[in-house]
């Protein structure tokens, strides 16, 4: 093999320092400052890309304290239509009980009217009936006819009597 050959050593080893010198510096030169221009351009676009995740945290956070604050509002506004809702129903209900109880009391007042008219119409054919058949029984009784005028005093006067005890 001729690498072996201890002849060709020195001329092996000058190519080999100025292929290695030339690889060292195409490296340095070129394709080394292209690799770190590309880190540096992949190490700025993680920095932005993270910078852009922290500021959408950020805004997502402060959207969702909006939301809870929005929420929180809507019940409460909520909250407050149905004690409202509440309140005008209980008036409202209100409002037709005290209608229904001045109905009731009218109806009431006309039914005491109406009773104290049948009272005085029924006092009214008792004290005609009362007179007609105590003035029957006097006269059958006694066997003689008896002044009407008389008998409808004396019922009057009784039926005036029990009347004031029953008041």
């Amino acid at each position: 093999m001729p690498q072996f050959e201890p002849s060709t050593f020195a001329s092996q080893i000058f190519w080999l320092v100025v292929s290695f010198g030339l690889l060292y510096l195409l490296m340095s030169k070129i394709a080394l400052p292209r690799i770190a221009d590309i880190l540096e351009v992949r190490q700025d676009r993680i920095a932005a890309d993270l910078d852009r995740a922290e500021a959408l945290r950020r805004e997502a956070e402060e959207a969702r304290a909006a939301y809870e604050l929005a929420l929180s509002d809507a019940r409460s506004e909520a909250q407050k239509l149905l004690e409202n809702a509440a309140e005008q129903a209980q008036a409202e209900a209100q409002r037709q009980l005290d209608a229904l109880d001045e109905r009731l009391a009218a109806k009431v007042r006309e039914a005491e009217v109406a009773i104290a008219a049948a009272k005085t119409a029924a006092m009214a054919d008792m004290a005609t009936l009362a007179t007609e058949t105590a003035e029957a029984a006097t006269a059958k009784l006694a066997g003689a006819p008896v002044d009407p005028a008389t008998v409808r005093r004396a019922v009057d006067t009784a039926l005036a009597a029990t009347s004031s005890r029953k008041e």
